[in-house]
């Protein structure tokens, strides 16, 4: 009986045993899962692997150390030559762009190019059998390159201009580009009329190479692609055994097969030229081909070479390149998105990597202190651990609670806001003395909140703020800096990461864009055409699966692989003096109407109002009639005038006088409340207003600035109107036949009542005015052979302008004012 018991206990303790075996396996495998599902979550990852160094294939080289000649399959041997450096001294730094249309997509992207670069250009339909703009005036070259979107219309042109143009070419020294672009009727091989040159088309290629021997190559590095397919299968080879060729870009035919590697190494297969580079030892010009289009990033890369060799480098960036990079909000973020501990050694580790790549890299930090420990306990760690390494870092303020200036009309209110944060900065032991600092939202930057600014001096000792609202958003090649009140404003980039950007799988249109924009794409772009870059990123973009180090280290690593630029960080203030050095005409700012903007009106404030801006200038140098209009269209009811000044009368002197430094507030408070239309009149140019720089007015120059206007604005928003036909219509009254007031009001929009009386003395006292002023004009002239001289002297000087002005206005369909008809009949222009 004893033994039963002692046994029954045994079982039951072997029992026990198993149910605690049982349990405690079932509470291994539960946490297995548990983890396993936690890894493969959203919130923690591994960050992806940046580009290694390894990834950069340099030129081919056999036994020895030799580099491997590159050659063209029709050649017996590879030619060393020294190509002709060009001279362009004797020719003004501007591109002619002959194009197909002005919505071409190869037209608009060489545009976006040289926009980009600050390069000036002019756009022309490219002539088949029409007149060539004129090239040249009294011994000197309008253009210092010629670019052709179609190359076919060069080599086709008539015997007349082909020879005007070449000619053009050989004497100034001037170079020509032009893009070969093949579709389904182009044939398969060709001879290019008049060159020693062949081409094969619509061919499909594999693996480019860059020709480390040709001479345009500067910023270009020689390097290898991946072996792989290049994109679309319409590529243009050029073939010739002419020793003026050498070629740039060269790729090998594509396999037979889609998915047969090629089996030859780079040395056994055929080269062929996609790029070719003449260098003039044929006609005397240099030129450089491409067979096909700039959709393929590297063509991108050697059209910048291009442009700049055949200006004598004239249109060229240096080779040095300033990144800043700002992590915005390094406290701000929801939990669960912000940065944890390892984040923070992760962010300093590749700050360190970056470091031996980019001089004094630093990642620059933007703090609102009312959102320090506001997350998981483990990102509250992580906001520790940044302040521990505050001294390896840089740091900037936004404002204490992250709100936007705008909406804070009185300076105190921003200043407390400042204060407070300066006073959590100095509490943490955060450097203060950085003198940047950037707005929430941009806010309060452009469109300018002259409140903002004052603060910023005030608590901060601000010299140096950014935004990318400057001055639009987009397209991003047209940001610029300016100075005001004091305050440097520099153009910020944004990289493609924001916010909501978090994770490399879910990036928007999926990781293959993110890399495309990388690797030759966008943000490879951005650091190519500007000297000077600020990236805005955000605290998500570092935490999480740390999408902020994958681009940077990979960008980085790309830029050094296939370029010869130098990449350097530099501190703001020192980054803007660098700025300005390199861009000195943007110190002035350019104030436009921010209620044409959805995002500078959101950003605006409330209390102000677009309604008190002019919508119509009256725009003439002296002694035009810009008066006379004035005073004449001021006479409808629905036309209102700024309100008259002692010192300038009806001239808001506005866009050439000290009044424009104060801002786009000012003009508000010489215009009465809103009517229909208000006018300015005024002789000098509407830079502001029109989205142009404030360049000097110069007299007689008329067909400049209507170019540059036009750049900006319909032709049916500039009228040209006859200075001699305004006053003899203003005596005129209201005549029905009146063409100069009908005009303007036509396009106004408003209506002259015929039967409108006018008091006669104004009309007397004006008239007089005018004649006294008419008369004792005429009487400073004494000499009448000076008279004569002088107008000789005029009309040869200013020949070019008005030869310019009638093509213009032609094109344009607008009329020819009366001087410019008496001009052209004159017998001294024969």
């Amino acid at each position: 009986m004893a033994g039963v018991r002692k046994l029954a206990r045994v079982v039951r303790h072997q029992g026990l045993h198993r149910l605690i075996f049982a349990l405690i396996l079932f509470c291994l495998l539960s946490m297995a899962y548990l983890a396993y599902h936690v890894s493969a979550g959203p919130k923690i990852k591994e960050a992806p692997v940046p580009l290694p160094l390894g990834d950069c294939v340099a030129t081919s080289v056999v036994g020895g150390g030799q580099r491997t000649p590159l050659f063209l399959p029709s050649q017996v041997s590879q030619r060393r030559h020294s190509a002709r450096t060009a001279d362009t001294s004797r020719t003004e730094p501007v591109v002619l762009l002959f194009v197909e249309s002005i919505y071409s997509q190869l037209g608009q992207e060489i545009v976006a190019i040289l926009e980009s670069s600050r390069f000036h250009y002019r756009t022309e339909i490219a002539p088949g059998k029409g007149d060539m703009p004129p090239l040249a005036w009294r011994g000197r070259g309008r253009y210092t390159l010629i670019v052709y979107e179609n190359l076919l219309k060069y080599v086709n042109l008539d015997s007349w201009n082909r020879q005007l143009l070449d000619k053009y070419c050989q004497d100034y020294g001037v170079g020509i580009i032009g893009f070969y672009r093949a579709n389904e009727n182009s044939p398969s091989s060709a001879q290019l009329r008049g060159f020693p040159l062949f081409l094969r088309s619509n061919l499909p290629l594999w693996d480019y190479k860059v020709n480390p021997a040709a001479p345009l190559l500067y910023i270009t590095k020689p390097n290898e692609l991946e072996p792989g397919p290049l994109p679309a299968d319409n590529w243009t080879i050029f073939l010739s055994n002419h020793s003026t060729y050498e070629p740039v870009l060269l790729a090998s035919p594509r396999p037979a097969e889609p998915n047969q590697l090629p089996t030859h190494s780079h040395q056994q297969r055929a080269l062929l030229a996609t790029v070719m580079q003449d260098l003039g030892l044929h006609d005397g010009i240099q030129r450089v081909f491409f067979g096909g289009s700039l959709s393929f990033w590297l063509h991108k890369l050697l059209f910048v070479d291009a442009v700049g060799y055949l200006t004598g480098r004239r249109l060229s960036l240096s080779l040095d390149r300033f990144l800043l990079v700002d992590v915005d909000d390094i406290f701000v973020g929801k939990e669960g998105t912000r940065m944890k501990v390892a984040d923070v050694e992760a962010l300093l580790h590749t700050q360190n990597k970056l470091r031996s790549l980019v001089p004094n890299f630093t990642f620059n930090l933007g703090f609102s202190g009312k959102f320090f420990h506001t997350g998981t306990d483990e990102e509250d760690e992580g906001d520790d651990t940044l302040l521990r390494h505050r001294q390896e870092f840089w740091w900037f303020p936004h404002m204490w609670s992250h709100m936007q200036p705008h909406l804070f009309h009185n300076v105190s209110v921003l200043a407390e806001q400042m204060r407070l944060n300066r006073q959590f900065a100095q509490e943490h032991g955060i450097p203060t003395d950085m003198g940047y600092a950037v707005a929430p939202h941009h806010s309060g930057v452009y469109p300018v909140h002259s409140q903002l600014y004052e603060a910023w001096k005030s608590v901060w000792v601000i010299k140096v703020t950014s935004t990318e609202e400057y001055p639009h958003l987009r397209p991003a090649r047209y940001r610029r800096g300016f100075i005001h009140n004091g305050i440097q404003v520099l153009p910020r980039q944004t990289c493609g990461l924001f916010t909501h950007t978090i994770f490399y799988k879910d990036y928007p249109g999926g990781p293959q864009e993110l890399d495309k924009s990388i690797r030759g794409g966008e943000l490879f772009l951005t650091v190519l055409l500007n000297p000077v870059s600020i990236f805005m990123t955000h605290l998500s973009n570092y935490g999480n699966d740390r999408l902020g180090l994958y681009t940077f280290e990979s960008l980085v690593r790309f830029v050094q692989c296939w370029t010869h630029l130098r990449l350097q960080t530099l501190p703001p203030v020192r980054l803007a003096q660098k700025y300005f050095q390199i861009f000195p005409d943007e110190r002035d700012p350019l104030w436009q109407n921010p209620c044409h903007d959805k995002r500078h009106k959101d950003i605006w404030s409330k209390e102000k109002t677009c309604d008190r801006l002019p919508k119509f200038l009256v725009i003439g140098p002296q002694k035009t009639g810009t008066t006379a209009l004035h005073s004449f269209l001021g006479l409808h009811p629905a036309i209102t005038s700024s309100f008259p000044s002692p010192i300038t009368f009806e001239e808001v002197q506005f866009f050439s006088g000290p009044n424009y430094q104060r801002g786009i507030d000012w003009p508000c408070f010489v215009f009465p409340l809103s009517s229909s239309f208000m006018i300015s009149a005024g002789p000098s140019s509407p830079a502001a207003l029109l989205s142009l720089h404030r360049p000097a007015w110069r007299p007689g120059a008329y067909s400049s600035h209507l170019e540059r206007w036009l750049h900006h604005y319909q032709p049916s928003q500039c009228w040209s109107l006859d200075g001699l036909n305004v006053l003899p219509s203003f005596l005129k009254l209201l005549s029905p036949i009146n063409k100069t007031v009908g005009t303007c009001a036509r396009n106004l929009g408003v209506i002259f009542d015929p039967a409108l009386n006018f008091d006669k003395q104004i009309k007397s006292a004006f008239f007089q005015l005018r004649m006294f002023a008419k008369i004792k004009s005429f009487l400073s002239f004494k000499d009448l052979e000076t008279i004569i001289h002088s107008r000789v002297f005029l009309s040869g000087y200013y020949r070019e302008q008005n030869v310019e002005l009638l093509r213009m206005l032609k094109r344009l369909g607008q009329p020819l004012p009366i001087w410019l008809r008496d001009e052209l009949h004159n017998a001294s222009w024969s």
